[in-house]
């Protein structure tokens, strides 16, 4: 298999394995007891808050270890939400958000709250007139922008926007999920006062992630119980997955330092050069706005994307039809939505995503294999919304 598919989840790292499986078997202890394994534990937990702060450039006091992302994002704004004084319950996001963000606004919309969702640009950019419009001094309570697009890799004007919302008093937020690992980040010189983070996009396991909340800030857990992670989210803490997370971010960092994004991003632009040459009516989507390197959302005019994913999968090629947070559902892309594509566009769009396991090898066989498959499809007549004939 050519795995094209890292935005939605990545190989787990061997060394990262490594790391872990100690702690899944010899040293097991509860990092809460006082007893020596347990010290030698607690340490091991320790160490990896260090590794993440260092991959983020913040304090390892400003780091919670969660489940996900999504329990980042979730437990980050209802911190913000419930924090201020009534009066002050207004919440800020985009249109093109990620699930974990969008259906927090929603809820928090249906419950009565001012809500409002920025519209993007044709690139999927913030626009900059609705950050002027929409956040209103006094009133909001904190404006939540993801920092790259988990579909079309758009990368938000984050600095541009921070200033401007702290400049009005307000918190915020971003959904960094797919960023951390892929972007060099210091949080020491970006004032955000909260940033998500999950192991399983920068090759640790799935089931751990992480959310910074800002010294300058208070939190407000919403996880109750024996005070772990210093009082912010109870429970019990994931060791073994604790330690993949530190390692793997470890590992990242040495990797970005070494220009590990320049290669990833060399293997992206080859993929679209080969693709686009064969086949140029092929649409790069977020093609005019500053995009990371990991990622390719490209529309095929009059080709079912369901339909070309599964001749796809069938010689060999792993990619994606969109957002991969939906039980396996394919569902048209509320991103390229918001971007002003309508629905037979985004029926006819795939992401392929890279990570830094990645070959250029495999990225040339996986455009060929990409090019002969529509060219199968339109041989067949299988366009837009039509079943595929299998082989």
């Amino acid at each position: 298999m050519i795995y094209l598919d890292s935005n939605a989840t990545t190989q787990i790292d061997p060394r990262v394995v490594e790391a872990m499986l100690p702690f899944l078997t010899e040293h097991y202890a509860n990092p809460s007891a006082s007893y020596r394994a347990a010290r030698h534990v607690r340490q091991a937990v320790d160490h990896a808050r260090e590794q993440v702060a260092a991959l983020i450039g913040c304090e390892p006091g400003e780091l919670i270890f969660m489940s996900s992302g999504t329990e980042a994002n979730n437990a980050a704004l209802f911190s913000a939400l419930t924090l201020h004084t009534p009066h002050r319950r207004h919440l800020v996001s985009a249109k093109t958000e990620h699930s974990a963000v969008l259906e927090v606004a929603r809820r928090w919309m249906e419950e009565g709250n001012p809500t409002t969702f920025l519209d993007v640009d044709e690139g999927g950019t913030v626009h900059p007139a609705s950050w002027s419009r929409c956040v209103q001094p006094g009133q909001t309570a904190v404006v939540s922008v993801m920092w790259v697009n988990n579909e079309t890799g758009t990368i938000q004007p984050i600095e541009e926007i921070v200033k401007f919302v702290h400049d009005r008093g307000v918190l915020f937020h971003t959904d960094a999920v797919q960023a951390v690992g892929k972007l060099p980040i210091s949080l020491k010189d970006l004032p955000v006062d909260y940033l998500s983070l999950a192991g399983h996009k920068f090759h640790a396991p799935k089931g751990i992630g992480a959310l910074y909340v800002s010294k300058r800030v208070r939190f407000k857990p919403w996880m109750l119980g024996g005070g772990q992670e210093m009082g912010r989210r109870s429970g019990t803490e994931n060791v073994p997955h604790i330690v993949a997370i530190g390692k793997a971010a470890e590992l990242m960092r040495e990797e970005l330092a070494t220009g590990g994004d320049a290669k990833v991003r060399e293997m992206r632009d080859a993929f679209e050069h080969q693709v686009r040459t064969a086949l140029p009516e092929t649409v790069v989507n977020s093609i005019t706005a500053n995009r990371l390197g990991t990622t390719s959302s490209l529309t095929f005019p009059g080709i079912d994307a369901p339909g070309l994913l599964i001749l796809l999968d069938e010689r060999g090629v792993a990619c994606s039809a969109g957002s991969a947070c939906h039980t396996g559902a394919l569902h048209p892309s509320h991103v390229l939505e918001a971007m002003g594509y309508d629905a037979q566009h985004a029926n006819s769009t795939l992401r392929f995503s890279w990570s830094r396991l990645n070959t250029m090898e495999e990225t040339q066989k996986a455009a060929d294999l990409v090019i002969q498959s529509v060219h199968k499809m339109r041989e067949l007549g299988a366009g837009s919304g039509d079943v595929v004939i299998r082989g």
